[in-house]
């Protein structure tokens, strides 16, 4: 017997969520601010998990997501090859460039309905970006400490090898598994260069200090869901975390859409760098924790809008690092986003937004769909959004990553270049989505036929 792909997820993001509460013990803070928000939410509202109404209350805490940053394309290749004996695809191109990060990136998650519903949790994994060194001589000092390193351990690699080859794996195995890949992500203190080199790296970009400096890529950050995004924020600033100033994403909404996330910056952990006969003890800034609340997902006519009415805004204004203008850009995206409709059948209506159906109470009355919704024969809900924004993305790393990182923007999209790295193409987000719908507005419509039948 073999254990399910989704088990093991569920297994891995609760062992990562374990160690990483050890290793960064702010983190542990934010997971209990969140579920007592979560708590709040829901003794108030009994219809606060609408977007998840098959939710276990228990789960609505849990991790949904994680972040990795990777040095070189056998690095990429591999993990997702370990995330595949998860269940764990890789969805859409992010390219992180154009906000002066240099990193391209994709979310390994899962794609199916069902294997969403057990366990949701993904990762977001990023590519470090050798080509936009501008240093040759230090571009090749990266590439030959990166070329050094291995961030697998062997007991990982044949158990993926064992898994591809039979399957899958059976319990004892998938246990083991958990607990070798679980190496790749463990903070390890110990740099790889001396200081001179880290701050050489550092000079380029903190994120390539942060890829290159270390023997393996340790998670960066974890992310529980919350019911109540702008409550947690205001709660982690309460309780003396040090929040971003601007919750990343579209405004607070009646029918949240995409994602919205926030986090704490990064805190300054003790690392050691070689020297002669020892080491040299130093600081570095990288690992932090992150809070997301997510909505329905838009299709490219609604994703359409939402770019161009985030653009907009930030035509006008940016937020600032320290803060000092975040009410007032608070103020630019609510007003902007009055443009976007803010009821579920007028998303739906309009097509700016993808829907489960279910069948309703109400009699058939019409062929057509909008006729059945009106009846009550067919019911919505949203599809909730699984995947993620490249300015919030580049927004959370530029708050851990210091004001500088703003400045150089390179437009430098290689989709090519990432899934040659990768080994395999990356999926069409929309394209899930819009087969997501199709099967629910199919197997409705076939219930609703034999009901009338």
């Amino acid at each position: 017997m073999t254990v399910s792909p989704s088990q093991i997820r569920a297994d891995f993001s609760a062992a990562m969520s374990e160690m990483y509460r050890k290793e960064v013990p702010a983190y542990g803070t934010l997971v209990e601010i969140v579920e007592a928000v979560n708590a709040g939410v829901l003794q108030r509202d009994a219809g606060a998990l609408a977007l998840t109404p098959g939710e276990d209350t228990n789960r609505i805490s849990a991790e949904r997501h994680g972040a990795i940053r990777l040095g070189t394309a056998d690095e990429l290749a591999m993990m997702g090859r370990v995330f595949a004996v998860m269940g764990m695809e890789p969805v859409g191109y992010y390219d992180l460039s154009v906000a002066s990060v240099p990193v391209h990136s994709t979310a390994f998650r899962p794609i199916g309905r069902d294997a969403l519903a057990e366990n949701p949790f993904r990762v977001f994994t990023s590519l470090l970006r050798l080509e936009l060194i501008a240093d040759a001589a230090l571009r090749e000092t990266a590439a030959a400490t990166l070329a050094r390193r291995r961030i697998f351990t062997e007991g990982a690699i044949s158990l993926t090898e064992k898994a591809e080859a039979e399957g899958g794996l059976t319990a004892e195995d998938a246990k083991r598994f958990v607990a070798e890949v679980l190496e790749t992500f463990r903070w390890h203190p110990e740099a790889c260069v001396d200081d001179k080199t880290f701050e050489e790296l550092i000079g380029a970009h903190r994120l390539i200090a942060d890829v290159v400096s270390f023997k393996g890529p340790h998670i960066n950050h974890l992310t529980p869901r919350t019911l109540d995004i702008d409550a947690a924020q205001a709660e982690m600033v309460a309780q003396g975390l040090p929040a971003k100033a601007v919750v990343e994403g579209p405004p607070r909404r009646a029918c949240p859409i995409l994602l919205r996330q926030t986090a704490f910056k990064a805190l300054n952990e003790a690392i050691r760098f070689p020297v002669e006969g020892g080491w040299h003890e130093g600081q570095h800034t990288a690992r932090f924790g992150e809070i997301e609340q997510r909505g329905v997902a838009l299709t490219p006519k609604g994703r359409a809008l939402y770019d161009r009415l985030l653009a907009e805004v930030r035509a006008e204004i940016l937020p600032a690092a320290d803060g000092s203008n975040a009410a007032d850009y608070v103020a630019k995206l609510e007003a902007v986003f009055e443009a976007f409709p803010d009821r579920w059948r007028d998303l739906h209506d309009q097509g700016l937004a993808y829907f489960k159906y279910g069948v309703g109470e109400g009699a058939a009355a019409g062929a057509d769909l909008p006729a059945l919704l009106d009846a009550g024969a067919l019911t919505l809900s949203p599809i909730i959004y699984e995947d993620f924004l490249p300015v919030s993305a580049a927004g959370i790393f530029q708050s851990n990553l210091g004001d500088e990182a703003r400045s150089d923007a390179q437009a430098a999209s290689n989709r090519s270049d990432f899934e040659a790295a990768l080994g395999k193409p990356v999926s069409d987000e929309f394209a899930l989505y819009e087969a997501m719908q199709a099967a629910s507005l199919k197997a409705a419509l076939d219930q609703l036929n034999m009901g009338a039948a």
